[in-house]
């Protein structure tokens, strides 16, 4: 400060002409001794305020620069401030310092607590830190500062195991509750807001039983203390600093001590005593020396000659610049490119105050000014405890922190850290390990939200993020992954000629048609012999041509439906099936009619003759082509996508759009078929000879008994499979119908020729 004051005095730029005079006091940290302190330089009745001759105002206060601590600037400003005097701190962090209500003349140069504490939930948050440990001073830097740091940690979704105070006041016991708290934590990081001189009884106590690794986060009262370098504990710390400065002309300044100069000032007598271990003009004990005049502060290594740290002192030097161009601003004006400052102008330092809050300059490359709440622009220096090749600790800046800058981009590290354990890797401090996608956090009972069990998504939900908080359902066409992170088409399912199941039926289906066809070929090239004109070879080839149509309806069922297929598919099995029944249930009506024509008297086949044979079978099949016609028209077959069968997979199938349409179809096949089935029944005991009845009951026997098998099996069938049923049943009754009816007729014109002449047919039943 003295330093500064001088500096702008011989200033022909700032306050040209005009000399700034200064008291210095020593709190020594103690509130009483501040307040005291306040209350004089309030009247001004100081007897020892430095008088000259150059001096205009005696005695009147302009400003304070100071305190140390946060706890003594409070009480000074409560007492100063209700006389308007400004009150500039250089180390004063406490975030309730901003409050102007109560505190309306306070300044800083230093950022506040607020910022810092911001700064640090943010760096926790910047390397993963989700559970940590923290220890502050039982003061108001410390409890202050460290309710900011935890309401901005909450709002960063970290948690605190736990949050010690204790002050260096405090018994010893104190101090040992908190380093045992630390040695049996989990947390592997500790914020500590706390002083240089707190910090240090712990980590004393720390040393002497050793706990587990733990890195360290420190705040700017103690993390460029070069003082705690030497606890090897507290390698690889972290933390925010002032940022460094150079203040030209200072170590020349320092170092210009001469003897008198030194003789004249109580605290420059103490220093030098205490730095050469000597006496000055007293005598000295028996293990100390009289200071002879040889002693060499140029030789000196000392914290007072080392200036490669000037942090606070920067502040302080920001401070008195601060308050010199308020006043500057009060009593100078710029004349003609002349800066011209009247030295007898009464300046009151409520003018001052007010003039404060306007400054904004640059001093040596670094800018002041003050916003609304008296604080500057918070910039910070981020600071790692390193260990050097030697093995002692040294503090290396590695990065910056500007609280203007946007949001995420507030930090810049340069250079690489190092850890508590020597290392490159960041050490890891969570209370659960994160959760994986395809997983969901579920807080544990009892414990902060960071503590938590990861639980696998219920089937058909996923979570694509770490630590997902909820798993969310897939959309009805997806299905998750086997890990559950990500959503996947569901595949489609229907019947297909790819599938071995869909050949195997369709080569069954080609089989049969081909069959019909070959046994159609065998009876039109026998279409002269007895065996095929005594059993209506106009019904036979019109029941081989059904039959053939209902082999091949059945290919209509295999493939991805359609809007034609699934309407051919349904129709054109009803009606061929119909076809088919008809001509059978024409063949038994002339079986029945054939014999009973020969019966004495009887004029039968005269009413069934061909014409109306041809009749009854395109009535019957005309009924079930109306049917159809209605079904398709109301509410015909269509395809959809059954999500409900399967929940992985999608059943690609033709719904039924009535299911009444199609019952009905299927009832009108099954009661002519039942229909038939009694009428074969009643001439099953014709001669063998000429008797189709038998054969033809057998068919229906098989016909209805695969027809009354399908029903269940149809509803109980899931996706393709009921598919596959309906064409298992199609050509079952039909290789049923094709080979009780033909198969005999085909072996005997084919291999026993001899049997197909119209003397054995006539002949009767030997048995």
């Amino acid at each position: 400060m003295v330093f500064t004051i001088e500096e702008i005095n011989n200033s022909t730029e700032l306050l040209p002409g005009i000399k700034l005079g200064y008291q210095i006091h020593d709190s020594c940290t103690s509130v009483p001794v501040a307040v005291d302190v306040a209350f004089q330089l309030s009247n001004g009745l100081d007897p020892v305020f430095y008088t000259g001759d150059n001096c205009s105002q005696t005695g009147m206060v302009m400003a304070i620069i100071g305190a140390s601590a946060s706890t003594p600037s409070i009480s000074m400003s409560r007492v100063i401030g209700s006389f308007n005097i400004p009150q500039v701190s250089h180390f004063a962090t406490c975030a309730c310092l901003s409050d102007k209500q109560h505190y309306p003349t306070f300044f800083r140069t230093i950022p506040s607590d607020q910022f810092q504490a911001d700064a640090l939930a943010k760096l926790v948050k910047h390397f993963g830190w989700t559970w940590i440990g923290a220890v502050r001073s039982d003061s108001d830097y410390g409890n202050n500062g460290m309710a900011s740091f935890l309401h901005a940690a909450q709002t960063e979704g970290i948690c605190v195991e736990y949050s010690e105070s204790f002050y260096r006041t405090h018994p010893r016991s104190r101090i040992q509750r908190v380093a045992d708290v630390i040695r049996r934590s989990t947390a592997v990081v500790i914020v500590a807001f706390t002083s240089s001189i707190e910090l240090r009884l712990l980590l004393e106590e720390l040393t002497r039983e050793p706990s587990p690794p733990r890195q360290w986060i420190g705040s700017e009262s103690w993390v460029t203390n070069k003082d705690l370098l030497r606890f090897n504990i507290c390698a690889g710390a972290v933390g925010f600093g002032i940022q460094k400065s150079v203040i030209p002309g200072l170590r020349e300044f320092l170092l210009d001590l001469p003897p008198s100069k030194v003789a004249a000032s109580p605290v420059l007598t103490e220093f030098w005593e205490k730095a050469f271990n000597c006496r000055l003009g007293k005598i000295a004990a028996i293990d100390e020396s009289v200071c002879d005049g040889t002693e060499d502060i140029q030789t000196l290594q000392d914290p007072y000659t080392d200036i490669s740290q000037l942090r606070i002192t920067n502040m302080v030097y920001k401070a008195v610049y601060a308050i010199a161009h308020a006043i500057h601003n009060a009593v100078c004006q710029d004349i003609n490119s002349t800066v011209q400052c009247d030295r007898f102008t009464r300046v009151e330092s409520k003018q001052v105050l007010t003039l404060l809050k306007e400054v904004n300059f640059s001093q040596n490359g670094y800018d002041v000014s003050f916003d609304a709440n008296g604080d500057p622009v918070a910039t910070y220096e981020l600071v790692n405890w390193q260990k050097s090749e030697s093995g002692s600790i040294e503090m290396v800046t590695v990065g910056l922190y500007d609280s203007s800058l946007p949001d995420g981009r507030e930090f810049l590290i340069n250079k690489n850290l190092t850890w508590m354990d020597g290392g490159p890797h960041v050490p890891v401090s969570v209370c659960s390990d994160s959760c994986p996608p395809g997983t969901r956090k579920v807080l544990q009972k009892g414990k902060p939200i960071c503590c938590y069990d990861c639980i696998p998504c219920p089937e058909g939900e996923i979570s694509n993020t770490t630590d997902s908080p909820d798993c969310f359902p897939c959309p009805k066409e997806f299905w998750p992954n086997t890990k559950r992170d990500t959503c996947f088409p569901k595949p489609v399912e229907f019947l297909s000629f790819d599938e071995v199941l869909g050949i195997v039926l369709a080569a069954f289906s080609v089989a049969g048609a081909c069959l019909a066809i070959t046994t159609a070929a065998v009876f039109f090239c026998h279409r002269t012999s007895p065996i095929v004109r005594a059993n209506n070879s106009e019904l036979s080839f019109l029941l081989l041509f059904s039959l053939t149509l209902c082999f091949l309806c059945s290919l209509t069922f295999i493939g991805a439906p359609s809007h034609w297929s699934c309407r051919l598919r349904h129709t054109a099995f009803g009606i061929t099936f119909v076809l088919c029944i008809s001509c059978v249930l024409g063949k038994t009506i002339v079986v029945l009619m054939a014999f009973r024509a020969t019966l004495p008297g009887s004029n039968v086949m005269k009413w069934f003759g061909p014409p109306q044979q041809r009749m009854t079978v395109v009535s019957f099949t005309f009924i079930q082509v109306v049917i159809c016609i209605i079904w398709l028209g109301f509410s015909p077959p269509f395809p959809m996508e059954n999500l409900t069968i399967y929940k992985e997979r999608i059943i690609l199938e033709c719904a039924l759009g009535s299911a009444i349409g199609f019952w009905v179809v299927l009832g009108y096949i099954g009661l002519l078929a039942v229909f038939c089935f009694v009428l074969a029944v009643l001439a099953r005991k014709l001669p063998d000879n000429f008797n189709e009845a038998k054969m033809i009951t057998f068919s229906m026997l098989i016909f209805c008994a695969v027809w009354i098998t399908f029903i269940p099996a149809y509803v109980s069938s899931p996706g393709k499979f009921t598919v596959a049923v309906e064409i298992f049943a199609i050509l079952a009754s039909s290789f049923g119908l094709i080979l009780c009816i033909f198969a005999p007729k085909c072996y005997i014109i084919l291999l026993k020729p001899e049997k197909n002449t119209k003397k054995h047919l006539m002949n009767k039943n030997q048995s």
